[in-house]
């Protein structure tokens, strides 16, 4: 991401990452294996409810379009005539039966027509699909980094509970030496409650961010994070930002699934114009002669009430409604990858900033304001504001590598491409 990412580590060092750990398991165990990123957004994705949805609704649109290539059922029918009247037919004896079977004859291409709404409605289930999976890797991805940061504050707070600790002891021996006046001590002893109450607030907000991330992928969180997901030497600066293109994105595909679903239902209500047939071939026996012939309807219904143009002003409607809405998503879309890449790169250089020479110079200055203030050269004011600034960059950095890497997670949402049609 940037060249400087190193100095962070060097502000975090591997002292204060252990101290940092050492300190968490007063009140939290870390006893299993590292947890990396994939790891965690490979479990979210097998226990999310939202995969489980997706997955059931792309289950439910393969299930319709079987449905929508079966045929009509035949419907069987049998008629008694001429029986329980007057003079020859009083009784059973003289009716006569007729079976026969009604087989509807789709029309129009009726058939083809629900076929091909019901692929379109399983393209977009697929879609809707990858957009739930996208969805579930930028809210593990955004809760790990937020873990993985409070990891690091809470490593930066340890670190300054050590060296106010420390400058407390120095400010005991001063103060008993005579080279110092007792409010010295007293205001070391406040830096280091002021530093340890600054650990238990950092200990408690990784508590609270590996429990948002423990119910996210659906297990304790008991292993460290890998925060070399803030950044890292090996990180690639930003670039001049790309033309913001809405085309191949999650977003814009399933506007385009919902115009070819709503192209398709305009086929299907124009189908429905055209009348069906049913045939009805049978068998009748006459019970006068004992004689068996066959018969045969044909029947067509009147489209006189109801002729099907409705429906297809309303597919029709539905038709220019979905082409709109593709229209606005494309700008929507263009618009939020702009803003993202804008937020990206304003990360990335308040990053660069924060993690390079001025880290090291607070560090420098920190560095030089205690060894002058065990040897009495400097005043613990100037101590103190050397140790403020330190922190302060300290936090500065690690906001600045989370938000950069938040703001990529989102960037990288909203470019995330489409599934191909048949995938």
């Amino acid at each position: 991401m940037f060249r400087y990412v190193a100095a962070l580590a060097a502000a975090t060092s591997c002292v204060a990452i252990a101290h940092a750990q050492q300190v968490g398991t007063e009140s939290r165990q870390i006893s299993g294996p590292l947890l990396t990123l994939d790891q965690a957004v490979a479990l979210a994705g097998g226990s999310a409810p939202a995969a489980d949805a997706a997955a059931a609704e792309v289950d439910a649109a393969t299930a319709a379009r079987r449905v929508a290539g079966l045929r009509p059922n035949p419907a069987l029918a049998v008629e008694v005539e001429n029986f329980v009247g007057t003079g020859p037919y009083k009784g059973v004896n003289g009716a006569d039966v007729t079976a026969s079977v009604a087989i509807p004859l789709e029309l129009g291409g009726k058939r083809q027509a629900r076929i091909a709404v019901a692929d379109a409605a399983t393209h977009r289930a697929r879609i809707e699909q990858a957009i739930a999976q996208a969805d579930i890797r930028l809210q593990v991805t955004e809760l790990y980094i937020q873990a993985s940061a409070a990891e690091v504050r809470l490593a930066i707070a340890a670190d300054q509970f050590r060296i106010a600790g420390d400058t407390a002891r120095a400010a005991t021996i001063r103060v008993q030496a005579g080279r110092a006046s007792p409010l010295e001590q007293e205001r070391a002893e406040v830096a280091r409650l002021t530093a340890e109450a600054g650990v238990e607030k950092a200990r408690r907000l990784v508590d609270a961010a590996r429990a948002n991330l423990a119910r996210r992928i659906g297990r304790p969180v008991t292993g460290a994070l890998d925060i070399a997901v803030l950044g890292g030497p090996a990180s690639a600066a930003m670039g001049p930002p790309r033309p913001a293109m809405a085309t191949g994105t999650l977003a814009l595909a399933a506007a385009d699934a919902n115009l070819g679903a709503a192209d398709a239902g305009v086929r299907l209500a124009q189908s429905q114009r055209v009348p069906d047939l049913t045939v009805g071939p049978g068998i009748r026996r006459l019970e006068a002669t004992n004689d068996v012939a066959a018969v045969f309807s044909v029947s067509v219904p009147l489209p006189l009430f109801n002729n099907g143009r409705a429906a297809v002003d309303q597919a029709n409607a539905e038709r220019r409604r979905a082409d709109a809405q593709r229209r606005v998503t494309a700008l929507d879309v263009e618009q939020q990858i702009g803003d993202a890449q804008v937020e990206a790169a304003n990360a990335a250089a308040a990053a660069r900033v924060a993690s390079g020479p001025a880290l090291s110079a607070a560090m420098e200055a920190a560095r030089i304001a205690r060894v002058g203030y065990r040897e009495g050269k400097f005043g613990q004011l100037e101590l103190l504001d050397a140790e403020r600034t330190l922190t302060d960059m300290r936090s500065a950095s690690i906001e600045a590598l989370a938000s950069y890497q938040l703001a990529k997670a989102r960037l990288e949402r909203l470019t995330a491409p489409a599934p191909l049609e048949g995938n």
